[in-house]
Formats: C-alpha cells, structure tokens, sequence
C-alpha cells in the first residue's frame, strides 16, 4: 500500500513545525500524501482501503477536514474534493487539509447507499473494530480522521 512506502520519523523539522501524523505516516510540513487505511477485503480477496489526502503546510494553522460519498450513491461530494485538492493556493497553505473524496468505497462503486451488509453507514457511528462492516469502517474513519 502507498503509505508503508512513504514513512517518515515524528521528529520536529527545520522550522519548528512538527509532522502531521496519520495512522503508520509522518507527513512532514509542505509535503502531501495520499494514505491508504486498511478497512477490509471484497470478495475475491481485493483489498479496500480508506483513502486520505493529506495537505501538510509549511506554516502553522488550523487543521481542516472535508469528506464526501458517506452514501456511496452521493457522489457530488467527490467531484467537489477532487476539484479542490487541484487548486494551486494549497501549494501555499498554512496548516492541514484532510480530505477523504470517498468513504463509503463500497456503496460508491455499486452506486448506492448501503455496504454490502445491508447497513447505511450514516447510522453505525461512532462504529467498533469489532462489529459489523459498517460498524468498523465507521470505527476506522472516526478514530484515524475525524479526530484528528
């Protein structure tokens, strides 16, 4: 997966400014990353990731996230996140962006609401890394991006 490839140590960097930490990644300031969270497997064994973007700016400021395709089969959101994470102001950024263009990978590539369980994601948070898919795909999201 992208992220083992691109690990860097935690220390604080020229500047002051410490890496943005995101599951097993250090993202050191003016650099971005794309993160692939493990979540599970499809059927035939491919594996399903939580994709994050991260935009980690050279200069302190707040931390900003934006997500899109809870609903698998609402997919405006995708287009928008993708648009935004072209724009050329990010080169310039104070702070972080994390954007997750879709959640619900599993809904967005049947083109519906649902995981293949049945369950609307919307309705399993906070989620367990026990429970059911949509339980721990919320669990995943909750507790690896929102949080931060």
């Amino acid at each position: 997966m992208r992220n083992r490839a691109k690990q860097r140590p935690a220390a604080v960097v020229k500047g002051g400014r410490a890496p943005f930490i995101l599951g097993e990644t250090s993202i050191a300031p003016g650099t971005r990353e794309t993160i692939d969270l493990p979540l599970s497997l499809l059927s035939d064994h491919t594996p399903i990731t939580l994709t994050v973007q991260v935009i980690h700016g050279r200069k302190p400021g707040p931390t900003l996230f934006i997500s899109g395709a809870v609903h698998g089969d609402e997919v405006n959101g995708v287009e928008i996140i993708r648009r935004v994470l072209r724009l050329p102001a990010l080169k310039r950024m104070a702070g972080t962006l994390i954007a997750v263009p879709i959640v619900n990978v599993y809904g967005f590539l049947t083109n519906t609401r649902y995981l293949p369980d049945r369950r609307d994601l919307n309705r399993s948070f906070p989620g367990s890394s026990a429970g059911s898919l949509a339980s721990r795909l919320a669990h995943l999201y909750m507790n690896e991006v929102v949080k931060k």
